[in-house]
């Protein structure tokens, strides 16, 4: 089966796109890989684990392309060399910290038969790292702050940050999320399900008022935050076994209503890959994506050139939990 054959031609997008992707984004994030296996977020840069774990997603997506079962392992093998003693990894290799890039580089090497340890290492790590503004001892200076009525949210529910033991944010909470989803109930680590629960609940919690994330807090000072697309689809993608649930429904609508500010390459793969992953066809009237490249040439991005083989392949298992839920 060719590439162009792997992506997903039942949806409402432009013919060009699919020939965009199997000419362009392919060969360009094969080619971007460096010689230690990673990749950069640019071409010819250090690799990290964020852009490897995206151009790895991106490359298992689409299945067999010349040598990318070969492509793909290297970047396997980088990801695991590059997990720190604790369980976690972190964002660069000169960083001694572990942070948010664990729940990605857990996501993706969860269909590694040769990464269950530092998967489950990784899982153990991530439910340990409690945010440090929600803590028992911070909630009850909070009763007595004056500035308790600035933010409405509740510090009961607890999710993740950008670095470990800091603040709950929008998008670390939703990759948490997801990483735990790859798990079966029983294998998670001791705290796991808690973790998962109260990750949700934040997620609700921190929603827009009418649908919709920006990337910490729904209200501030009484005014209303403004949602994002970005950040939006991450939750909804974290929470996407909700299809009936009312806060579920009206973010996914405020996603659908929103194609249109949709001005980068990057949010717009995004929006387009919730949407069709939660069951919303995607609108004949958007963006092409090559009309975009040809613009700007977005394609020195590696993560916005993986975004858009994954947004545009048939294949979701990076996305697919345990249990199959998907809306």
């Amino acid at each position: 089966m060719t590439p162009a054959e792997r992506l997903n031609p039942d949806s409402a997008r432009p013919s060009h796109d699919f020939s965009f992707i199997a000419n362009f984004c392919l060969p360009f994030l094969r080619n971007a890989q460096n010689a230690d296996g990673g990749w950069g977020f640019q071409p010819e840069s250090q690799s990290r684990v964020e852009p490897s774990c995206w151009a790895i997603s991106a490359l298992q997506s689409i299945g067999n392309t010349p040598h990318s079962g070969e492509i793909v392992e290297r970047g396997r093998r980088f990801l695991r060399a590059a997990q720190i003693a604790d369980g976690s990894w972190a964002a660069s290799a000169e960083a001694t910290t572990g942070c948010w890039v664990t729940s990605l580089a857990c996501l993706v090497l969860a269909s590694d038969p040769q990464a269950k340890q530092p998967v489950a290492a990784g899982l153990s790590w991530l439910c340990d790292d409690w945010p440090r503004d929600s803590s028992p001892f911070r909630r009850l200076l909070g009763r007595f702050s004056s500035e308790r009525k600035i933010s409405a949210q509740n510090d009961t529910y607890r999710g993740w940050g950008w670095t470990p033991r800091t603040s709950s944010w929008v998008e670390p909470t939703s990759f948490a999320l997801l990483a735990l989803a790859r798990t079966p109930e029983e294998a998670l680590p001791k705290l796991g399900a808690r973790r998962r629960e109260l990750g949700r609940r934040m997620l609700y919690d921190r929603m827009c008022p009418g649908g919709g994330w920006n990337c910490g807090n729904p209200m501030v000072y009484g005014v209303a935050g403004e949602p994002l697309i970005v950040p939006t689809v991450w939750a909804l993608l974290a929470l996407r076994t909700d299809p009936g649930r009312r806060e579920f429904a009206a973010s996914l609508d405020w996603l659908e209503r929103n194609i249109e500010n949709a001005r980068g390459a990057g949010s717009l793969a995004l929006a387009r890959m919730c949407l069709e992953v939660c069951g919303r066809k995607w609108p004949a009237t958007a963006t092409a994506l090559a009309d975009l490249y040809s613009r700007n040439e977005f394609l020195h991005s590696i993560p916005v050139a993986a975004w858009i083989c994954l947004a545009m392949s048939k294949q979701e298992a990076w996305l697919v939990n345990c249990t199959r839920e998907i809306c």
